[in-house]
């Protein structure tokens, strides 16, 4: 079915008295309700994934690709109507890497998930000893997704399990849940019943998803703490887990780098999403010799970016999230404000206006241990910190628990490549920043997660290795 505007969408997840509020972020105008699941509904929706399981399996491959590709479709039928939900509930923006860019990527991730041949590998064949290696499905997986790309991480998580023959359980983030019930409803017009389940609710359900005796992996993007909790509490059934958890992206500008030709790149790198992005560029090191230059080609780019409400055509920025999210950006711009340091950009939010709309800041000439520096501001304020040389950003790079990405700028790809391979990170990349591609597997390193996504990687951790001898 398709539906021509979110309204229409939204009459097909609400339920039809009650429910909680869901507000836009941008005008404090209400977008939808949404049923709280329990946990009694969540052990329903578990032992209906179960019991679905092994028929789902028994698909076999080529069939789960056609309807997984068939489910694409569906998802490019309705895509303006999931546009604009996603917006709203959000708060990005329709236009820019954002709202309607999310629901082509959701698309597109699903159809990546189709894109592999997972054949037996031959380990060992000598003349004595024949050995090969199958991947089988786990059984069914949880998914616990964030609020920042609700539908995109979603499918991050549902794709390659639904391709590898488990069944999903899927719990969203309390502040989205519309967006991912609305992408679970698209998707459950294609998919067999009982193989994908979505249930809102609140902590005690996450709580209870981790910790399920017939959830055999956990997928999990979020905050550190609350990955620790997911391990902490799946450990008693020994569950396979991927956690992408939070990052702290450090950039390094190397001396020979144009400043004007990497200013737009460096921008979206850091403010994307309106800088609520895990593998966003964070903390930007840059060495005296270029430091100015850099600084005023930021700052010209970030001053012509037009932030508001989601809905209009001509912003590319939108509000935070939520309260609490806008707060944590607050304090941290003020800490290094009260510490000395030099607002380029931005800073001192109107508190009058609607939404939580914190301005586009650039923060120069501040101390590396700055909090904005050391903490992960998940927002858009970027910090520019000045180092002598290279040596001096390779260390302050590294000195983090955190290890999600990171990236080098320079004109030089063999030198930007040296110093790439010194930086402890699970991705880096080499003139961009954040730039993903489903075919090449991302995760993260140190305290930042563990586990890869994407790709054939991505897809084989979807799946138990079985060892087959003689």
């Amino acid at each position: 079915m398709s539906y021509s505007n979110a309204e229409e969408l939204l009459t097909a997840i609400q339920p039809a008295t009650g429910g909680t509020e869901i507000l836009d972020p941008a005008t404090g105008e209400l977008v939808g309700r949404v049923a709280q699941g329990s946990v009694s509904d969540l052990e329903a929706a578990v032992d209906a994934a179960h019991a679905a399981q092994p028929a789902w399996d028994a698909l076999g491959h080529e069939e789960r690709k056609r309807l997984l590709n068939s489910a694409a479709d569906n998802i490019e039928a309705n895509a303006e109507a999931l546009a604009q939900l996603l917006s709203r509930e959000q708060g990005k923006p329709l236009n820019g890497p954002n709202a309607r860019f999310e629901v082509g990527g959701a698309a597109a991730w699903l159809r990546a998930a189709t894109a592999y041949d997972i054949e037996p590998e031959v380990v060992v064949d000598d003349g004595e000893t024949y050995a090969t290696k199958h991947y089988r499905a786990l059984g069914v997986v949880g998914a616990i997704g964030p609020w920042n790309w609700p539908m995109m991480i979603s499918i991050w998580q549902l794709a390659p399990s639904l391709r590898m023959g488990n069944t999903v359980v899927m719990k969203p983030s309390e502040y989205t849940p519309l967006s991912v019930l609305a992408l679970g409803h698209i998707l459950n017009e294609v998919l067999p019943a009982g193989v994908l389940h979505i249930v809102a609710g609140g902590r005690d359900v996450g709580e209870k998803l981790s910790s399920h005796p017939l959830i055999s992996k956990i997928m999990f993007t979020g905050s550190t703490p609350t990955g620790k909790a997911i391990i902490r509490s799946s450990a008693d059934t020994v569950k396979r887990l991927t956690l992408e958890l939070g990052g702290n992206d450090a950039g390094i500008v190397l001396e020979d780098a144009d400043p004007q030709a990497i200013a737009e790149d460096l921008f979206w790198g850091a403010f994307i999403n309106t800088g609520q992005t895990c593998a966003a560029l964070k903390r930007l090191y840059v060495p005296e010799a270029i430091y100015d230059q850099v600084c005023e080609a930021l700052t010209n780019v970030a001053a012509k970016m037009p932030m508001g409400v989601g809905l209009d055509e001509n912003n590319v920025l939108g509000p935070l999230q939520n309260k609490a999210q806008f707060d944590i950006v607050a304090d941290l711009v003020q800490d290094a404000v009260d510490s000395g340091a030099k607002v380029l950009l931005g800073g001192n939010p109107d508190l009058q206006a609607p939404g939580y709309f914190y301005p586009t800041t650039l923060i120069a000439d501040i101390d590396p241990q700055n909090r904005l520096v050391t903490e992960e501001q998940f927002g858009p304020a970027l910090p520019i910190i000045k180092v002598k040389d290279v040596e001096e950003a390779i260390g302050h790079a590294n000195a983090l628990e955190t290890g999600l990405g990171a990236s080098v700028w320079s004109s030089d790809r063999q030198q930007a490549l040296a110093v790439a391979a010194r930086i402890q990170a699970g991705t880096v990349w080499i003139n961009s920043h954040g730039t993903i591609d489903p075919r090449i597997p991302f995760g993260g390193a140190k305290q930042s997660g563990y586990g890869l996504e994407f790709g054939l990687d991505g897809l084989k951790s979807l799946a138990q290795p079985q060892l087959i001898k003689g």
